[in-house]
């Protein structure tokens, strides 16, 4: 039996703590008896210490399996930081050469190091193998268990392989340790890892600091981040984005507005991306910019914000990267942007890939975006995913609760819903469920021949968004359950069986409309997409003048969207005119003082304030592509060879060209045209722009018949706007 004394005189010895935190005491005692343990702690509880102190105290070297470097040579550092002898702590991973090799294997057998940590492709080499065999080893740590799971969001082929291994090399107890595992994930572990009597401890999944808000992602994405990150100035803060390119440019976009900010991602070489992890955790820069392989590990507890730029593709993911804010208990800000179209994107990237990982991956993002989507408290929704009931029905800390909507009544619908599940004898995903109940005849209905059952159409009268709220919040409330098992399949549990015996009153709150045609609406809406329509109507009558003045259509002044933007954001120098869309340094200086003139008049008159935090400065459009399209151009290489020479469709080649000339860069297209239209045809279409008050190619290709192309149209539009335009 361990003796409780002795264990906090050694944590206090150790570690310099005086108490356990949560189950940290119950998980080393089990371990300490030789249990194999299973350990599921949220971020920030506290788990590494429940391997540490036991391998300080028990006979042998523990053996510590764990995903990433970064992750090892953090925890290897944080223990000898703790002891006198950095022999106590080693890795074994590629990152070392033989020499390093030679001291890490003469300390063990000297039985200086208490902790081993080794990658699990490190751990499979038959040399490794072979010489853990001549060691004693006191117990084995899975750390980032969840990555034996297919379920899990991080899944490591390589994982499935260490209990094979472990018993190759000796079995000794093994605890498995994870920050995020659902039910079915945990199962997983305990399955593969051969521990299904381990001794189990759970602690609560929630993070009461934690404060949680989706916010619909729209075209000022960039400059809502900068605005949040400015109102929190000095506090330090991670953003998630799901490409590393993204993340680049992110980081430079921060930099630009005056942000203390670093990228991180894993393409980047080893020693920069140490370089920028330290400058963040010694406080030099405020944000890191990372894609997920940032923050395994990372113990830095004041980490005021998350932001995810991009939603993540599990709510495993999403948890565990909003854990990293607020580990000290202090405030901790998670703001995430969601577009729907976004997790389309993820979808198709998984095609390709076998259809049992397509499935679950599918079934994953399905529940992020019932997340996202819904109204109910954000954290009843992430502790019900975990396995965990909050019987809270407004935790007062996450965007639903401290903005609550109405509730509607829903008894009927829940009937209809229940019905409809039991009439498809439980097979059946939400999705399908559904589509029978609003009578739509897909091809899977059809195959299945569920539009001849009696429920087929009952709900035909309510839209698909309030049918997903009432199925998520009936799952929510007990009535139904999704089984992990088989990709989502909707049961009806006994709850939901005396329902609809004996309907009650049963309240929703209707999902948040994130209307994908939003960004839409917005770019083709007109004057109303300018923050200002006075001044919008004053700088189109501007324009007119100038393009009077001119003989010139006013679109080859300024288009529409770009009178907008200045409408909003209210440019008063030439700086601030070059980074308004569709104004390069070529129209800003050709056009851009009589702009100014008015803009800054109106800015006076009207006594407007211009906050510094909602100019956004881009980075000023550095793109090889464009470049190297000019340089080609100057040179006269035909535009068809040079649209395959840069893996181009033509018509891609000719965005590429349109977008350099409409910024206000002036190039000369004459050799190519004269190559493939006569003479007459170039000239017509000239005209016709001359004198048309649009520049729409619909438009053009109507009035000017068949016998011109769209794409002879097109390269001559190029032309009249870099000839007069320009």
């Amino acid at each position: 039996m361990v003796n409780k004394t002795i264990l906090i005189e050694e944590l206090k010895k150790h570690f310099g703590f005086d108490t356990f935190k949560g189950n940290q005491e119950a998980i080393m005692t089990s371990l300490l008896e030789g249990n194999d343990t299973f350990v599921l702690m949220p971020t920030g509880g506290g788990k590494s210490l429940c391997y540490q102190l036991p391998a300080l105290l028990m006979e042998g070297t523990a053996i510590v399996i764990s995903p990433l470097i970064a992750l090892m040579k953090n925890q290897v550092d944080a223990m000898r930081h703790y002891s006198e002898d950095d022999s106590i702590a080693h890795f074994l991973n590629s990152s070392l050469n033989k020499a390093a090799i030679d001291i890490v294997k003469s300390d063990i057998i000297a039985g200086k190091t208490k902790l081993l940590y080794v990658a699990p492709e490190s751990l499979t080499k038959e040399e490794n193998i072979e010489f853990l065999k001549t060691v004693s080893i006191s117990f084995y740590a899975v750390d980032e268990a969840h990555c034996i799971s297919e379920w899990g969001h991080d899944f490591r082929p390589e994982y499935r392989r260490i209990r094979p291994i472990i018993n190759e090399i000796g079995a000794r107890p093994v605890i498995a340790l994870t920050a995020t595992a659902t039910p079915k994930v945990q199962h997983d572990i305990q399955k593969n890892l051969g521990m299904q009597n381990a001794s189990v401890f759970k602690s609560s999944f929630n993070r009461h600091n934690l404060y949680y808000e989706v916010r619909q992602k729209t075209d000022n994405i960039d400059k809502d981040i900068i605005k949040f990150i400015k109102a929190h100035e000095g506090k330090s803060g991670i953003i998630y984005c799901l490409s590393r390119k993204k993340v680049e440019e992110l980081a430079e976009m921060l930099q630009v507005n005056e942000i203390k900010a670093l990228a991180y991602h894993a393409g980047m070489d080893s020693a920069t991306r140490s370089d920028n992890q330290d400058a963040f955790l010694l406080e030099k820069v405020d944000v890191i910019v990372a894609t997920i392989a940032f923050g395994m590990g990372i113990d830095k507890p004041d980490v005021r914000f998350v932001i995810h730029y991009d939603m993540p593709k599990s709510l495993e993911g999403y948890y565990q990267e909003t854990g990293r804010a607020g580990r000290d208990g202090g405030e901790g800000q998670c703001i995430t942007f969601y577009a729907y179209k976004d997790l389309q994107k993820m979808e198709k990237f998984m095609q390709g890939k076998p259809l049992a990982e397509q499935e679950i991956g599918k079934q994953l993002l399905a529940e992020t975006a019932s997340y996202a989507e819904s109204s109910v408290c954000r954290r009843k929704s992430l502790l019900h995913y975990f396995g965990e009931e909050y019987d809270q029905d407004n935790c007062g800390n996450c965007d639903n609760c401290l903005n609550p909507k109405k509730k509607v009544e829903a008894k009927d619908d829940l009937c209809a819903v229940i019905e409809t599940i039991t009439a498809l004898k439980e097979k059946f995903k939400a999705e399908h469920v559904i589509d029978v109940m609003l009578g739509k005849e897909s091809a899977d209905v059809k195959s299945y021949r569920h539009d001849e059952l009696e429920v087929f159409g009952c709900a035909q009268s309510e839209n698909p968004r309030q049918l997903n709220a009432i199925i998520r919040q009936a799952t929510l409330a007990g009535y139904i359950v999704r089984d992990i098992e088989n990709f989502g399949l909707l049961k009806v549990t006994r709850k939901g069986k005396d329902f609809l015996k004996k309907p009650t009153s049963f309240k929703i709150v209707e999902d948040n409309d994130f209307d994908e045609n939003e960004e839409e609406v917005s770019l083709k809406g007109g004057a109303s997409c300018a923050a200002d329509t006075e001044l919008y109507s004053i700088l189109k009558d501007l324009r007119k003048k100038i393009a009077k003045e001119l003989e010139l259509p006013p679109y080859v002044i300024f288009q529409d969207p770009s009178l907008e933007a200045m409408a909003t954001s209210y440019p008063i120098t030439m700086d601030e005119l070059q980074n308004i869309t569709g104004v390069g340094a070529g129209k800003a200086k050709r056009y851009g003082e009589e702009f100014l003139k008015v803009i800054k008049a109106h800015v006076e008159e009207n006594e407007i304030i211009r906050p510094e935090d909602l100019r956004v400065r881009s980075v000023a459009n550095k793109s090889k592509l464009k470049i190297s399209i000019i340089q080609a151009i100057d040179r006269k290489i035909a535009l068809d060879e040079l649209a395959n020479s840069k893996c181009l469709e033509f018509g891609e080649l000719l965005d590429e060209v349109e977008a350099i000339v409409y910024s206000g860069t002036k190039i000369n297209i004459d050799y190519f045209l004269d190559e493939i239209m006569d003479e007459d045809h170039q000239e017509d279409i000239f005209e016709y722009f001359k004198e048309s008050e649009s520049d729409d190619i619909e438009e053009a290709i109507n009035e000017l018949g068949r016998d011109y192309t769209e794409e002879e149209i097109r390269l001559v539009r190029i032309k009249f706007i870099s000839e007069l335009g320009n």
